[in-house]
């Protein structure tokens, strides 16, 4: 019997998601950076999405990237995340491409670039309304004119970033927007841009919509691939496997027990001061699995149980049409937050299936 709780992550199912979206975004003309942030840099899974045709793998943490390449990746990498000053030499050292908007951090990265007799690609992340990372419009040129003077900085194109912080979708406006930046650069510096990079899984629906894309010539997936859905209303994507990853729990007690808690109420362990209505006796399960390991919020249990709460270790359940036994073990869907959260978590096991419909347990 395998532990638990652990990830079950389908090799097959992400491969053919990923190759789904590469086909018909390819029909659009836009190519597809396979974003590995969720798997903690996984080799095998950096290998499916290489072989379901990504042009590019991209990782927000700089150690992913390093893990990659020890496992002999050599396919180009970008750091999706704004490179540290501090880490600057092992970004070069390590990553074909960063995303910026520092013009302090490109120089540094030039400088490390030198000295490791090697080129670094950049490429200018734009602020188009989310107010997470970007360089404000107005501020652009002067930032590109500086960065193509950098030695041994490659000025690779721009990017942008909506629905991560603010929600902000893209559309048909923010998109025509960077196309005219993309433009605007062209004509000032005379020169072709590489890279237009949209956004990330929220741009699917933009994207397939059949809108005019203009210069938009890639976008940077994850979740879609991963899970299924866009990011914008967390729709399942027609054709596309919502179960690639699920997290299987094991259930340590089992009882009948009140809805009400009895006695003075006052914060539970995170803060929060408790409300709930008397519902009168309910079947009760706790499953080995909490806070540290997962958002509770972003399971989706099997249908006739209900995820209830959970504390640091313990996942609460009821269910209304049978009682779980201990020992027996609940599968869950999960969303991005909680797909994150495990996959980071020592304590919950990565089991992948390959190919061949074997099992390997162990870190990914």
């Amino acid at each position: 019997m395998m532990t638990a709780p652990r990830l079950e992550i389908d090799l097959n199912k992400i491969g053919h998601n990923a190759r789904t979206l590469v086909e018909r975004l390819g029909k659009r003309g836009i190519s597809v950076t396979g974003v590995t942030k969720a798997t903690l840099g996984s080799a095998e899974i950096a290998a499916t999405l290489l072989r379901a045709g990504v042009n590019a793998l991209g990782d927000s943490r700089i150690e992913n990237i390093e893990s990659m390449r020890l496992g002999q990746q050599s396919a180009p990498m970008t750091l999706i995340r704004s490179p540290m000053l501090s880490q600057a030499q092992r970004v070069v050292r390590s990553a074909n491409v960063s995303c910026n908007t520092e013009i302090e951090v490109i120089r540094r990265l030039s400088i490390e670039a030198q000295q490791a007799e090697c080129n670094h690609g950049v490429v200018l992340m734009v602020e188009l309304g989310d107010l997470r990372e970007g360089i404000m419009p107005d501020d652009l040129l002067d930032c590109v004119r500086e960065t193509l003077s950098l030695p041994n900085i490659d000025f690779k194109g721009i990017g942008t970033n909506l629905a991560c912080r603010s929600g902000v979708a893209p559309d048909a406006r923010n998109m025509a927007m960077l196309t005219e930046l993309a433009e605007q650069i062209e004509t000032t510096f005379d020169l072709k841009i590489g890279t237009v990079s949209g956004g990330n899984s929220a741009n699917l629906e933009w994207a397939l919509s059949g809108a005019e894309i203009g210069r938009i010539n890639n976008l940077r997936l994850g979740e879609a691939i991963l899970l299924g859905c866009e990011t914008l209303h967390r729709q399942p994507l027609d054709g596309l496997y919502t179960d690639a990853i699920t997290l299987v729990a094991e259930v340590i007690e089992a009882k009948i027990k009140p809805t009400l808690p009895s006695g003075q109420i006052a914060q539970n362990a995170f803060g929060e001061t408790a409300v709930v209505a008397d519902r009168g006796q309910v079947t009760q399960a706790i499953l080995a699995i909490g806070r540290q390991d997962i958002d509770p919020d972003g399971l989706q249990a099997p249908p006739g149980i209900a995820v209830m709460g959970a504390s640091s270790d313990h996942l609460i359940l009821e269910s209304d049409r049978f009682e779980l036994a201990v020992g027996a073990e609940v599968v869950f869907q999960l969303n991005y937050s909680a797909l994150v959260r495990a996959m980071t978590s020592p304590f919950v096991s990565k089991v992948i299936a390959t190919a061949s419909g074997d099992n390997s347990c162990g870190a990914v």
